[in-house]
């Protein structure tokens, strides 16, 4: 079994797909997305539709990252909604073919909402790793960490966690392309919605898969990256 972590997607389901044929995740392997699924890419609406697939098929773990925050709570009111749409929310309605109006929410199909509402978590651990979409406070017990932190908290030098655990978190966008790799923390949101890639982590054996929007495709290893530091 391997511990496969993937990073921020943001509507970008052609490296989605390009990644998960590269990898080949086995029905026994763990799967770990780690939020972010909306907005920014092109096609939010087939990234959810991807993932909902994939938790009927795999052993999916799916954290809920600061984005699909927006779009859950744009349900909430007029005010909700007009801040979702200023961090993509137009595109992803865009990409269900409808219009940038409170109303158009009614139409997203209630799975893909089930989705966000019920499966995705804000944490999730292993022996040695936990995964977090933003980033923990390292003082405080994991079951005890805050949604919003799990969620917002940006890769700002982080200390190592009280738990001893390696955490691998996405949120703070590495614009060259690549994983920010402190040792005891690892940041793999790489881009994949401007210029840079999508990652895949093997948390066992530090293997490194990318895909991007153009459908290349490129493989390393963690150790490769350890102590560079792009943070946009």
């Amino acid at each position: 079994m391997r511990t496969l972590v993937i990073g921020d997607i943001h509507g970008c389901l052609r490296a989605f797909d390009a990644l998960l044929e590269l990898i080949e995740p086995h029905e026994d392997d763990l799967l770990v997305t780690l939020g972010d699924y909306v907005d920014r890419g092109p096609d939010s609406a087939g990234v959810l539709r991807r993932l909902t697939q994939l938790r009927k098929s795999h052993r999916l773990i799916s954290l809920r990252g600061n984005h699909d925050e927006l779009m859950m709570g744009a349900r909430e009111g007029d005010d909700e909604f007009d801040l979702w749409m200023s961090y993509g929310g137009d595109e992803v309605l865009e990409s269900y073919g409808l219009a940038a109006e409170p109303e158009s929410l009614e139409e997203i199909p209630r799975s893909h909402w089930k989705f966000l509402d019920k499966f995705c978590v804000d944490l999730h651990e292993t022996d040695s790793h936990f995964f977090v979409h933003g980033g923990v406070r390292s003082d405080v017990a994991l079951e005890g960490q805050r949604p919003r932190v799990c969620r917002w908290t940006k890769f700002r030098s982080p200390k190592p966690h009280v738990s001893g655990k390696v955490m691998v978190c996405g949120h703070t966008v590495q614009k060259n392309g690549e994983p920010l790799n402190a040792g005891h923390a690892v940041c793999i949101d790489t881009w994949v919605y401007g210029r840079g890639w999508l990652t895949c982590l093997n948390t066992e054996s530090g293997r490194v898969w990318q895909a991007n929007q153009r459908g290349s495709t490129r493989a390393g290893h963690l150790d490769d990256y350890r102590g560079v530091s792009a943070v946009g």
